[in-house]
């Protein structure tokens, strides 16, 4: 168990204010927290289960600090902050250097001597894996596939070949990266599929969720920026560009060829067409359907929420006649102007 006293954890996460101090021995919820835990306050509409807990430290926003009568650290952003100091507590464990003797591995690929390569791993001619990276069990890396320092494949992540992933990411099981996107040409009604002869490039600092697609451009690559999130679940189709720093949900679909800027949040579920652009600094709520471009930043919703099913029932007979009722009040506007002016001559 990693005991730190709250003065040991502001020193290693840099210049924190601390009032008091006290031993821990790890981090829970405030609601399940006992006197050896350490937990956190986002903001100050939680103050009232802050006072409540038995955490024995708290991280505290700026505006709680003279408000909770315990030892804390106080952080311009708590979960953040938060986060790091789980890390202390629940380190990685330690990378353990070597290759499992049931790994395939092909004479050519260059491995570097710090890595762990666990069992039943296959790696193809000509790969590049990058210091201290460990590949979990059961993966898979095709033929001439770049794998950055410091990064992490969990057990049954397969990448196909030309694939490249930069420094720091993590892969989580099941994962695909570089299959072929989903591009066929009708001939006299039967399908001619087009190779597709792309790449997937993933930038630094990325993460990508369980059992998320990331299709292989037809033509071009299909390039995932620096600092991307993506949860479970997800597809990203051929010829896809994900802006630096750009999150998403579980479930979302996105169509090919669509460019995504940076700093964008898509919720869960939701869905993209191909061919269309999305600006930076965009929030799509989850369960969205975006049709078009999206050229200015900001939050953007559809779908209407849930309500009793005979309302839905009302509601939607509403929405079919839609047009019909526009095309109505057109005409009723119409004939209120032609009265006015009746009456006004």
């Amino acid at each position: 168990m990693t005991t730190l006293t709250l003065t040991e954890i502001a020193a290693r996460l840099g210049e924190l204010e601390t009032q008091g101090d006290i031993q821990l021995q790890g981090v829970a919820a405030l609601d399940t927290a006992t006197p050896g835990h350490i937990s956190f306050v986002a903001s100050s509409k939680h103050a009232a289960r802050a006072k409540a807990s038995h955490a024995g430290a708290l991280v505290l926003p700026t505006t709680l600090a003279d408000q909770v009568d315990r030892p804390a650290l106080i952080a311009a952003n708590p979960l953040a902050t938060f986060a790091r100091i789980t890390a202390l507590f629940h380190p990685e464990p330690a990378l353990q250097s070597g290759i499992h003797p049931s790994a395939v591995i092909d004479a050519t690929a260059q491995i570097d001597s710090s890595c762990e390569i666990g069992p039943q791993v296959y790696i193809g001619a000509d790969c590049v894996i990058g210091a201290n990276t460990r590949i979990g069990a059961g993966c898979v890396i095709g033929t001439e596939c770049q794998i950055g320092a410091n990064t992490l494949l969990h057990p049954h992540v397969t990448l196909y070949a030309h694939t490249s992933i930069g420094a720091h990411c993590i892969l989580h099981s099941g994962c695909v990266l570089g299959s072929d996107g989903f591009g066929n040409a009708l001939e006299a009604g039967r399908w001619v599929k087009i190779p597709q002869i792309g790449r997937v490039i993933v930038g630094d600092d990325c993460e990508i969720g369980a059992n998320t697609c990331i299709d292989r451009g037809a033509l071009e690559d299909t390039v995932i920026g620096h600092g991307v999130k993506l949860d479970n679940l997800i597809h990203i189709a051929h010829n896809c560009q994900i802006g630096d720093d750009t999150a998403m949900a579980a479930c979302v679909g996105i169509a090919g060829s669509t460019q995504i800027g940076q700093r964008c949040q898509i919720g869960g579920a939701a869905m993209i067409v191909g061919h269309i652009e999305i600006s930076d600094d965009v929030m799509v709520s989850a369960g969205t359907f975006i049709a078009k471009s999206l050229s200015k930043p900001g939050a953007y919703t559809s779908v209407m929420p849930q309500q009793p099913h005979p309302d839905w029932i009302k509601n939607a007979a509403h929405l079919r006649h839609l047009h019909a009722m526009h095309e109505r009040i057109k005409s009723l506007e119409k004939e209120l102007v032609e009265l006015k002016i009746g009456v006004i001559s």
